[in-house]
C-alpha cells in the first residue's frame, strides 16, 4: 500500500509538469509495440493526421514486450502514450505499471491468425500442431526420455513432409508473436505429441524454442521475413496472418491441422493459431498530451474497425459488432484495465 501511495503521488508529480508546460515540448502522440499491430495502428495515424489539425502520431515497431516495458515506466513526455500488443498485458506487467503511477485503459482491437508461410515457388504444408511442435521444440519426448530435438528435416517427424531441413523464420522472445505462437502453437502441439502427457512436460518445457540454428530470430520487422522467404524458398516464417493477405501474391499460408488461414477461418475461430489484438493507453496523458481521446475515436470509428472498415482491407479481423460496441464504451470511458 505504501508503495502505491508513494507511487500515485509521483505520478500526480508528474501530470503536473506535463501540465505545467512541458506538454508544449511534446505536441505528437508516440506509439509504440506490437510490429503485428503496426500497420493498423499506422494506417489509423495517418487517417487522424490527415482528418484533423492535430499532427500525425509518431509509431513504432518494438514488440509486445518491449513496447509494455517502455510503456509502463512511468508519467510524462519522455515515454509512450499508447502501446500496442499482439497479446493481452501480462498481470505482472501491470503490476510495474501501477508502481509507476501508470493506468492502462485495455482496447481490444480485432483479431489475428499466426501463420507458417513460405514461398510460393514451394510446395504448400499441411501440417498438424504436434508436427510443428516436434518441428521446433527445444526438447521433445522419445523412447519416454525428454531429448534434444533430434529432427533435422520435415520428413524426419512424418513421411509424408517434404525431405526439406527444417528452417523457420520467427520473432525474438520479446515479440506479442511469439508468445502467442507459444501458447497456441507450441503448448496445442505438446498436448497431442504421444508420450508428452507421460513425462508430465510443464508448460515452460512445451514453449521452449530450439537454438540449434532450425529457428531463426528475425528481429521484429515482418516484411523483412516475407523478403527472406522470396530468397529462400526452402524457409518458412511466422507472422501475423495481415502480413501474408498483403503479400498473398509472394507468399502462402500453411493449413494448421486441414484449416487454411483465411480471414473467414480467423473470424469464426476454427483456424487453430488465432489471437485478439490490442493497444493501451496511458489514462494519465490523456487531456495532456494532445489528441489520445481523439485519436481513440478515429481507431474505434466504424468506418476504420468494423466489417466493411479500411483495416479489414488491411488484414484485420474485426471484433463482432456488439463486442465493438462494448469495448469502444470501455475505453471511451477510459476504464483502467483490472485481472
Amino acid at each position: 500500500m505504501k508503495i502505491k501511495a508513494l507511487a500515485s503521488v509521483a505520478a500526480l508529480a508528474l501530470a503536473g509538469t506535463i501540465a505545467a508546460g512541458s506538454a508544449q515540448a511534446r505536441d505528437q502522440i508516440q506509439i509504440v509495440g506490437s510490429s503485428t499491430v503496426f500497420p493498423f495502428a499506422t494506417a489509423v495515424a495517418e487517417q487522424f493526421g490527415q482528418k484533423t489539425d492535430f499532427k500525425t502520431p509518431v509509431v513504432e515497431s518494438t514488440g509486445s514486450g518491449g513496447g509494455i516495458k517502455l510503456f509502463c515506466e512511468g508519467v510524462g513526455e519522455k515515454t509512450p502514450d499508447i502501446t500496442n500488443a499482439s497479446r493481452r498485458m501480462k498481470e505482472k506487467e501491470l503490476v510495474k505499471c501501477n508502481e509507476a503511477g501508470v493506468t492502462p485503459v485495455e482496447v481490444v482491437v480485432g483479431f489475428d491468425g499466426i501463420v507458417l508461410a513460405n514461398s510460393k515457388a514451394a510446395p504448400k504444408l499441411n501440417l498438424t500442431l504436434d508436427q510443428v511442435f516436434l518441428a521446433l521444440a527445444k526438447e521433445v519426448p522419445v523412447d519416454g526420455k525428454l531429448v534434444a530435438n533430434p529432427h533435422q528435416k520435415w520428413s524426419d517427424i512424418d513421411p509424408s513432409l517434404p525431405a526439406s531441413k527444417i528452417e523457420v523464420l520467427g520473432p525474438p522472445p520479446t515479440s506479442g508473436t511469439r508468445d502467442a505462437f507459444a501458447e497456441l502453437a507450441m503448448q496445442g502441439g505438446c498436448k497431442k505429441v504421444p508420450g508428452a502427457a507421460d513425462l508430465g512436460l510443464k508448460k515452460k518445457a512445451c514453449h521452449e524454442i530450439r537454438e540449434d540454428g532450425a529457428y531463426i530470430e528475425a528481429g521484429e520487422n515482418d516484411n523483412l521475413i516475407v523478403q527472406k522467404l522470396e530468397a529462400n524458398p526452402a524457409a518458412l516464417g511466422i507472422f501475423g496472418f495481415s502480413f501474408l493477405d498483403q503479400n498473398a501474391d509472394k507468399i502462402q499460408g500453411a493449413e494448421i491441422a486441414g484449416v487454411a488461414p483465411t480471414f473467414e477461418a480467423i473470424a469464426e475461430g476454427s483456424y487453430p493459431v488465432s489471437r485478439s489484438l490490442y493497444f493501451y493507453i496511458k489514462k494519465e496523458h490523456v487531456g495532456v498530451i494532445p489528441g489520445i481521446v481523439e485519436y481513440l475515436a478515429e481507431f474505434t470509428n466504424e468506418d476504420t474497425w468494423g466489417d466493411d472498415g479500411y483495416l479489414a482491407d488491411k488484414g484485420l479481423i474485426p471484433l463482432p459488432g456488439e463486442q465493438r460496441d462494448a469495448v469502444a464504451k470501455s475505453a471511451a470511458a477510459m476504464t483502467p484495465l483490472a485481472f
